[in-house]
C-alpha cells in the first residue's frame, strides 16, 4: 500500500494536500482505490459548491460498490478535476496525483491523520 507521506488522511481513506496559500487538493487513497476495485464512474460536485466536514461531496463508482466520499474540510470547492470524469481509472493508477476537487478559503478540518497515523489505522482494519 502507497502512502505519501506530506499529505493528512482521513479515516474514510481521502487524503488532503495542503498548500501554501490555503486551500487544498482532496483525492482517494491507495487502500481505498484497492478496496473498491475498478473505478468507472466518479460523481462530483460543480466548481463554487460549498463543502462541510463530513458531509458527502461525491461519490465513486467501482465494479464492486459505490462508495459516497466525505469532505475533510469546509469551504468553497474552487476546482473539479474533469480529467476523472473522462478517465475514472485514474484513481485507480494514480490515486495521488488524481485530485478530485480543490478546495478553497478553509475554514474548517475534520480530524485528520498523519502519514504514519493513516498507515497504523489501515493496519488495524486489515
Amino acid at each position: 500500500m502507497n502512502i505519501n507521506s506530506n499529505y493528512k488522511y482521513t479515516k474514510n481513506h481521502e487524503w488532503v494536500d495542503f498548500t501554501t496559500d490555503g486551500s487544498c487538493k482532496i483525492g482517494i487513497t491507495d487502500y481505498a482505490q484497492h478496496a473498491l476495485g475498478d473505478i468507472v464512474y466518479v460523481n462530483v460536485p460543480a466548481e463554487g459548491d460549498a463543502v462541510k466536514t463530513g458531509t458527502s461531496f461525491a461519490d465513486v463508482e467501482s465494479v464492486k460498490a459505490v462508495a459516497e466520499l466525505y469532505s475533510p474540510v469546509s469551504g468553497k470547492i474552487s476546482a473539479v478535476n474533469t480529467a476523472i470524469g473522462d478517465n475514472p481509472g485514474l484513481l485507480n493508477s494514480d490515486p495521488y496525483n488524481s485530485w478530485i476537487i480543490t478546495v478553497a478559503s478553509v475554514t474548517e478540518t475534520g480530524e485528520l491523520l498523519t502519514a504514519e497515523e493513516y498507515e497504523a489505522f489501515c493496519k488495524t482494519i486489515a
